[in-house]
């Protein structure tokens, strides 16, 4: 979360009203739309909390959007922001802050001064190496898959190799059933 509006390059914000800033960070593969509804829950009742006119309100919004949807231009007050599209943008409405979620966060607060930036890059790494890794291994699954169809089209075409191929007929065991049918009768 962030303390103040220097750092306000938001993820979760109340709307209209200055207000703390709250960043989610995804798990790999997760999508903005995996977000659970109780971690929203908390992030907008973090908010709230954190907001000196928007803890004194009830009803408020609070917005939140991808990080990347974030657009700051030129002669912006510091702190301010817009979107680049407006349509990636949520709304989440708090109608009273509930104090036991935002206690039970509060226990968990840990106070540090954190480049943002530079944990974004070092996240990118590892979200990299990940893709990489994963990658990796979907290649080499690849190959082996491959190989396995090509042993069993080679054992198919071993089937029929013609130099390879035994008749099951013998002329001799049929006519002993013949004759032996002609003396049962």
């Amino acid at each position: 979360m962030g303390k103040d509006k220097f750092e306000n390059q938001p993820t979760f914000h109340v709307d209209k009203l200055s207000s703390a800033h709250v960043y989610v960070r995804l798990q790999p593969g997760q999508t903005w739309d995996d977000i659970p509804e109780a971690v929203v829950e908390d992030c907008a009742q973090l908010v709230k909390a954190n907001s000196i006119e928007g803890n004194k309100r009830n009803n408020i919004t609070v917005i939140y959007t991808p990080w990347d949807n974030l657009k700051k231009t030129p002669g912006m007050e510091t702190g301010q922001v817009t979107f680049y599209n407006h349509k990636k943008v949520r709304r989440v409405h708090v109608e009273k802050r509930i104090n036991e979620i935002v206690n039970r966060l509060n226990k968990t607060k840990e106070v540090r001064e954190t480049d943002l930036m530079h944990e974004k890059i070092q996240r990118e790494k590892v979200d990299r190496k990940q893709a990489r890794e994963s990658e990796f291994a979907e290649k080499e699954e690849a190959q082996r898959l491959a190989a396995e169809k090509r042993k069993a089209e080679k054992d198919i075409n071993d089937m029929f190799d013609e130099s390879r191929m035994h008749s099951n007929w013998r002329a001799h065991e049929v006519e002993d059933i013949n004759a032996a049918e002609e003396d049962f009768m």
